[in-house]
Order: structure tokens, then sequence, then C-alpha cells
């Protein structure tokens, strides 16, 4: 397998790495993903750490010329159905993600049957707070908004979401269900990127063979149920 980057800043660097660490051919990287070489992208699975203006503008030639493409980026979800059913009509592989971190996967899981328990209990009402390096440019994180979908999907209840954007902080989301005699609240808490591009490159190599259009958790819970 080979593997390109498109978007080339702090991400990208880690991406890079991680791919050594494991053994993946690194055929190079771009911030101008459109400028990239159009035979060899043919070879290739694109990972995507841009910006969402630039995802918008690439997206449809990231699906007409690369082999596969793992999107990390985020901020895009108004968009989403239309890129999906284009990746669909060209019949390249997508994994799509607000974020690739095996923990953060977990948390999800875990928000899921939170939700899902307290939401038959009654009386309790959730809320989510993030906080992000100051770099950031979505508000709130596309992990953020994940967690809202479960939370609402399970409970039938919307939570309210707080941002935070301080310091160099790598990523740290909390929920919480507040109830009229207790709290319970769950956080994942990311040290740094590198759980971010470590995942992106295991969903790179779950590629081979797949087809279609997957959200990350779903692949990821899939394999872990065989």
């Amino acid at each position: 397998m080979k593997v390109v980057i498109s978007g080339y800043g702090r991400m990208g660097h880690m991406v890079e790495a991680a791919l050594a660490e494991r053994g993946v051919s690194f055929a190079g990287a771009s911030e101008d993903i459109t400028s990239f070489d159009k035979a060899l992208a043919k070879e290739c699975v694109c990972v995507d750490f841009t910006t969402p203006d630039a995802f918008r503008s690439d997206y449809k030639f990231l699906a007409d010329n690369f082999k596969a493409v793992v999107v990390g980026t985020t901020g895009w979800d108004d968009i989403r159905d239309e890129v999906i059913r284009y990746f669909e009509s060209k019949g390249t592989p997508m994994i799509y993600s607000s974020n690739f971190s095996v923990g953060v996967n977990a948390l999800l899981a875990a928000v899921g049957l939170l939700s899902e328990s307290l939401g038959k209990a009654g009386g309790y009402s959730p809320y989510i707070t993030e906080k992000h390096h100051i770099h950031k440019l979505d508000a709130p994180s596309g992990t953020a908004k994940s967690l809202a979908k479960v939370v609402a999907g399970k409970m039938g209840k919307t939570p309210d979401v707080a941002s935070v954007r301080v310091g160099e902080l790598a990523g740290i989301h909390t929920v919480g269900f507040e109830g009229a005699g207790d709290r319970i609240t769950i956080t994942h808490e990311a040290f740094s990127r590198k759980g971010f591009a470590d995942g992106a490159v295991t969903a790179a190599l779950m590629t081979e063979g797949l087809s279609g259009v997957w959200e990350f958790k779903d692949l990821f819970f899939r394999g872990m149920s065989k």
C-alpha cells in the first residue's frame, strides 16, 4: 500500500511518522492535492487532514483520482450526503471520522449505552463540553457533534454543547448527564495528536478490499465484534 497525505501541517507530519512506524509506504504529501500526479494517485490511498474549505474544494478530485480516501477533516457535515453520493458514484472507498482515536470511538460506544439507559430511566439532562487548542477552526468540534448525535439518537434529548479554545490542548471531550439526585460524567482526554494519526493509518489499511463509504467507528466496532 502507498499513502499520500493531503494537508502537510502538524497532523500531516504525525501521519507520516505513524506510517513509518507501521512500515507503510509514504508516497508524498501536498498542500494542494489537486496538483498531485494523477497516474500515481490511482495506486495510492489519500489521507486528508486539511481544512473544511479545502476539503469542500478537493473532494471530487480525491474521489476521481485516488484508490481510496481517508478523511480526518471536519466541518463539512452540511454536505456529507453530497460527498457520500459522489464517492459512491465513482466507486471510490472512503472512510471518514470526526476523530480517528481508538479511545474516542470507545467513548462513542460508552456514551451510546449510557444515553439509552438514562433515556429509559428518565429525569436526566445531557450536556457536552469540548476543549481544543486555539488553532482549531471549527466549533463545536466534529467529535462533539458526533457525541451529540449519539446522545440525541439514543436518549431522545439534544444536549447543550459548550466549546473552549485555549492554549495547545490536543482535545478534551466530556459528556455529562445531570439528574435531580446525581450526575454522571465520562471524559476522554487526548495527550497528543498521535492517537489521531495512528487511527488514520489503521483506517488507510482497512481500505484494502473495502467498498463503499464508511464512518470509522462502524468499521472499528464491526472488526472488534468478529
